[in-house]
């Protein structure tokens, strides 16, 4: 009882600190004007301009003759390597500047980690506790900075982007006390960015909002559940939203094209460019700046030693694992965190595009294009909810589990990257070669400025406006309203082609009319119009509200130019069931070979590619593994 006591008052004193904390937080957040903020007529242009429904991103091909026409003489403001959620961020920030930008990615937008988050927007409840317990400014600082940012991110995104109410279940009245005052304090650090009040609810009322939580675990009774809110969002989808903005707004943005070595001024040593491959057609051309920024995340380091091969590396690579289960694991609308894993962590399982995803693990890994999750990575996941839960859990009910790297920043004194800040740095080691790596998706939008930033200085850029991203809506946001839906299923009918080749027309149903004006946004009548008048508008797989029409629209308007770019990035197929991904891969394959105008062995390359992919991720259909726990 003494030690619960000491707990409590330690809890205590530590809320008074941080209440004088947050006062002083209030003035360090303060909002500024628009005009601070680079705000005014230009910014209304900008938004006039990425979210004209009527607007078409400039094609592949055109973006690449303005990367290769950037001559020594006539140099881009700013060339980003990278096309992950920072990367994108770094090429609409400094366009919506006014300066020159050009964007490479060797694969595709989000290809990496920015599609394999857990998909929370989140401030950072664990980063909160141990700011408060170890009385480490640092971290508080990072929470309200992502708390604030959180917000943003939500605002400027809204059809990719919500709330979501999160339960910590409660086993003995001290956890009941803890976890109420401790997301009390959460709410409190996020001040007028708060989503929603936290709030307490009894086991019955618990019971009854997430039918399948337990009512007893490791022999306690379940005395309630504190009920916190964060974000969550479609990572990719809004990683691809911030590259298509970005190009309307200016930038020369090109997937599947990649850095093979960086230019260097033979006097001076600075970096004025980068010899660039196109992946897709086997060109080569230069592309000159006056400054390279390197947001390539856990691959940063390579582009570091091309500047300088005796370049200590930054990056200690952690990795995330994460599974996803049938609806039924969790209610629609309410998220589930296990506070305290066997090991210290806190994993999540969350409702997500109509499944639930639980993770995540967090374990040194070495650095691959394709990181596979491990068997033990996913057991140790499901021994971890399954602690929680009324229901059986079965390896076989794994539709999906994929794998993503983290790019954290390196600490010498960290003994394991659990313990590492997810806090970002920005350096310029070599002359011209700006590098942004760690930090978190919740960050984007602010790394995104630090480093433009960093970039006008080492370049000496005169931008002609300030950042102006806090308060930017991307493509398809701007007027869309939770409502939309109703108009697509009201106005539109899907045309499908038949088995025996007659068109048959076919109801906009809410479940596909929903999942379009959030994948889409605004611009959602694009695609129901391609599913309408030509007869695209068969789901391209049972079960799922992804249709034939989507294929050929990212195709001509969101540079999806593989199988694989549309199964993981463009829709989000292959994260939720691998294997209905592998059923919809030929008519998937079959519709971008008719809009790209492939050959034969292309699209035989295209199907062996994406089965390939698709194998790296460890489904209980596609996984070899021998689970004595989870039958």
């Amino acid at each position: 009882m003494s030690a619960t006591a000491t707990r409590l008052r330690r809890l205590a004193a530590s809320t008074a600190a941080l209440a004088a904390v947050a006062g002083g937080g209030v003035i360090l957040f303060s909002s500024l004007s628009a005009n601070e903020r680079g705000g005014g007529p230009a910014l209304e242009a900008l938004r006039r301009r990425i979210n004209d429904p009527t607007a078409v991103v400039p094609s592949r091909a055109v973006q690449e003759s303005a990367l290769a026409g950037a001559s020594s003489a006539n140099p881009l403001d700013i060339l980003v390597i990278g096309g992950g959620a920072t990367g994108c961020g770094v090429a609409l920030d400094a366009a919506t500047r006014g300066l020159r930008v050009g964007l490479v990615e060797r694969d595709d937008f989000a290809s990496g980690t920015s599609s394999r988050s857990t998909k929370l927007i989140h401030g950072g409840v664990r980063y909160l506790e141990k700011a408060v317990f170890n009385l480490d400014y640092g971290q508080l600082k990072l929470v309200f900075h992502a708390l604030e940012e959180r917000k943003q991110v939500i605002d400027n995104a809204p059809h990719l982007c919500h709330a979501l109410p999160c339960m910590t279940p409660c086993f003995d009245w001290f956890e009941v006390i803890y976890y109420w005052v401790g997301l009390k304090m959460y709410d409190m650090v996020a001040g007028s960015q708060l989503l929603h009040f936290s709030r307490y609810y009894s086991e019955k009322e618990s019971i009854e909002l997430f039918p399948t939580l337990a009512r007893k675990g490791k022999d306690r009774s379940l005395r309630g559940t504190v009920v916190y809110y964060d974000g969550q969002m479609n990572d990719s989808r809004l990683n691809v939203g911030l590259a298509c903005s970005a190009a309307l707004a200016g930038a020369a943005i090109l997937n599947h094209a990649e850095v093979v070595s960086l230019l260097k001024d033979e006097v001076s040593e600075r970096i004025i460019g980068a010899r660039i491959r196109d992946n897709l057609s086997g060109k080569e051309f230069d592309t000159y700046s006056k400054v390279v920024v390197n947001a390539a995340g856990p691959f940063c380091d390579s582009v570091r030693t091309m500047a300088d091969k005796d370049a200590q590396p930054m990056i200690c690579p952690s990795s995330g694992v994460h599974i996803v289960l049938p609806d039924y694991y969790s209610p629609e609308g309410m998220g589930l965190i296990v506070p305290k894993t066997k090991d210290g962590r806190v994993v999540f399982m969350l409702p997500w595009l109509g499944r639930t995803v639980a993770g995540t693990t967090d374990s040194n890994t070495t650095i691959t294009s394709l990181p596979e999750p491990h068997e033990d990575e996913i057991q140790f996941i499901l021994d971890a909810i399954s602690d929680y839960l009324n229901v059986k859990v079965r390896r076989t009910d794994v539709l999906s589990a994929w794998s993503g790297i983290r790019p954290l920043a390196v600490d010498p004194k960290a003994k394991n990257t659990e313990s590492i800040s997810r806090d970002h740095v920005v350096s310029e080691e070599n002359p011209g070669l700006v590098t942004i790596t760690g930090g978190k998706w919740t960050t984007y939008r602010s790394m995104a400025e630090d480093a433009v930033d960093a970039a006008v200085k080492s370049g000496k850029l005169t931008p002609g406006s300030r950042c102006s991203t806090r308060n930017l809506r991307l493509i398809g946001a701007d007027g869309w309203e939770l409502s939309s839906f109703t108009a697509l299923a009201q106005q539109y009918v899907r045309m499908k082609k038949s088995y025996n080749g007659n068109i048959v027309p076919g109801v906009m149903d809410t479940a596909v009319a929903k999942h379009l004006s959030h994948a889409y946004g605004t611009l959602a009548e694009r695609v129901a119009m391609i599913a309408q008048n030509e007869n695209m508008g068969k789901r391209l797989a049972h079960g799922y509200p992804f249709l034939e029409a989507e294929v050929a629209y990212c195709a001509r308007h969101e540079y999806c130019e593989s199988a694989v770019d549309f199964i993981a990035r463009r829709c989000r197929l292959a994260f939720l069931d691998t294997d209905a991904a592998g059923r919809a891969l030929p008519q998937v394959v079959e519709i971008l070979a008719a809009e790209h105008k492939w050959d034969k062995s292309r699209t035989k390359q295209e199907m062996q590619k994406a089965k390939e992919f698709l194998e790296t991720f460890k489904s209980s259909k596609n996984a070899q593994f021998h689970d004595g726990k989870h039958q």
